[in-house]
């Protein structure tokens, strides 16, 4: 297993709004007698099958499937869930995982070693141009062996290889329920084995979550019953917060409504805002397909003229914090290669730089976001792009935006020059900061052969189980990033949580992913 020098800090402060004598957000737990806890989010998923998702999808995927592997509360390594996993050689080449007795899946399914194989053959078979195929590149088969050991053979030594069994991209399914080679034609169900059945779901609405009683696994329910509403901004659901109507928010809060929920004042009594480190970021993509994209003076004037800090602080009211590599701060690895090679943001600087290329004109430039996946302040984070850039008198920019639905088909079929992304880790460490987005295939949909990270940094960080031995070779390769350009990072973020006085467990409901495991919320019975 890996061993770190550091890792991510899950919860590091706790603001209280309301002050309630005796009140504290760690209070006593009680019952469901007031209804299903609800849980308001802008992330709604764009699908309900494991094998078609690298997405956001996961929030709810924690909650209602199972993984061989996952990070009980306070963990940042995995531990057993529906199997007690390690390496059995010495070259991390050979993993082995054994299922708990008596699994099944929510139908009553048998959950054995061949629905375990069946679930991870079924990824690779598939092969959804969306789906978590990427994360499994250092696996060559999986074996079942009688009914209920699994043995995973890799082509290469992966030390990362159980983190990524921790992933909801390795939820388990069914196999009378999803087909070996396709993806399931039922899209509104789920036949899984998580702690959670989805009793009912109604796309970009809400998703009502009953307790599993099937359920066999690591996970300590407080509550009986959970729906997750589904917002299209952050400002209708901190209403609906106030309103009653949702008990606690997970992910979107615009940075105006959380300023506004951390002053005291009528409108916010009785609630609560618990801010956390996290390891989300939020960067550019850069697709060499586009005749101005290609050209790597374009990309590191741009990269010369971006000022990280006024969108940090004139967009996002310093919610975020200026990035200045693709692996954020917290983790082992992370550097500040950007603002060595680049310095401050300056305008001449980027302008000498597309002269050495033959280029005077301005450069025309399409960028394009998505209007309802990373919170409201997205559409005001790319025009105070756009106004950086034009204000150096360099670009042309054109906006353009598409819900999240199509915007991913969108980038995956190349058709944008320039585009916006979001990446919450599907494990705390470099190597998920990097090796998603380069290679032929990765979760951007733009091949980056990037072969010296490819075929020498990342197989050789992955041979070294103890994560303090990795820094050089993450140095280096981030540095490789930093010379072509064709990833930009922007800024990394805090995790906020705003809920009701009588809500409990949001500090311990984040996974290192800042995935919620909606099964620590409960209600308080005493203050």
């Amino acid at each position: 297993m890996f061993n770190r020098n550091r890792s991510l800090q899950q919860v590091a402060a706790i603001v209280s709004i309301s002050l309630v004598a005796g009140c504290s957000l760690l209070g006593e737990e009680g019952s469901d007698d007031a209804g299903p806890i609800v849980v308001g989010t802008t992330s709604a998923p764009s699908t309900l099958d494991p094998a078609a998702a690298w997405d956001g999808s996961w929030e709810l995927f924690r909650n209602v499937y199972q993984t061989l592997l996952s990070y009980p509360n306070g963990a940042t390594e995995p531990k057993a869930d529906a199997a007690s996993c390690d390496f059995s050689d010495n070259t991390s080449r050979t993993y082995r995982c054994k299922l708990r007795e008596g699994l099944v899946f929510s139908n009553g399914d048998k959950l054995d070693a061949q629905a375990v194989k069946h679930t991870f053959d079924r990824i690779l078979a598939i092969n959804a141009p969306t789906g978590p195929a990427g994360l499994l590149g250092s696996l060559d088969k999986v074996e079942a062996v009688g009914d209920r050991e699994i043995v995973f053979r890799l082509n290469k030594p992966d030390a990362t290889f159980p983190f990524v069994l921790a992933t909801p991209g390795m939820s388990l399914v069914a196999p009378d329920d999803y087909p070996a080679k396709a993806l399931r034609e039922d899209t509104d169900g789920v036949v899984g084995s998580g702690p959670y059945t989805l009793k009912n779901f109604k796309e970009n609405d809400r998703a009502e979550l009953v307790r599993n009683d099937r359920y066999e696994g690591s996970a300590d329910r407080k509550n009986d019953a959970v729906t997750i509403r589904y917002f299209q901004d952050s400002g209708a659901m901190v209403e609906a917060l106030r309103g009653k109507q949702i008990d606690i928010t997970y992910q979107g809060l615009a940075a105006d409504d959380i300023v506004t929920l951390e002053s005291k004042g009528e409108k916010n009594k009785g609630l609560q805002l618990v801010e956390g480190d996290a390891s989300n970021i939020n960067y550019l993509v850069f697709n060499p397909k586009d005749p101005w994209s290609e050209k790597i003076a374009v990309r590191r004037a741009v990269a010369q003229v971006i000022d990280r800090a006024a969108i940090a602080h004139k967009v996002y009211k310093g919610t975020v914090d200026p990035l200045y590599s693709m692996v954020p701060k917290g983790l082992t690895g992370h550097t500040t290669a950007f603002f060595d090679d680049f310095g401050d943001p300056d305008p001449d600087k980027a302008r000498a730089i597309l002269a050495e290329d033959g280029i005077t004109d301005p450069v025309p430039l399409t960028l394009w976001y998505t209007t309802d996946r990373y919170g409201s302040d997205t559409a005001l984070e790319f025009k105070e792009i756009k106004a950086q850039l034009e204000a150096s008198g360099l670009f042309e920019v054109t906006l353009k935006s598409r819900p999240w639905k199509t915007y991913v088909v969108g980038y995956q079929k190349g058709e944008y020059p320039v585009f916006g992304r979001g990446w919450a880790p599907d494990f705390p460490d470099a190597d998920n900061f990097i090796a998603p987005f380069v290679g032929e295939q990765n979760a951007l949909g733009t091949p980056y052969p990037a072969k010296k990270i490819t075929q020498v940094l990342l197989p050789r960080s992955r041979e070294k189980s103890d994560r303090a031995n990795v820094v050089k070779d993450f140095q280096e390769a981030q540095q490789i990033l930093v010379e072509d350009a064709r990833l930009l990072p922007l800024w990394q973020g805090k995790q906020y949580i705003a809920a009701n006085e009588d809500v409990s467990g949001g500090e311990r409901a984040l996974d290192p992913s800042t995935i919620m495991m909606v099964w620590e919320l409960s209600r308080k019975t005493s203050w």
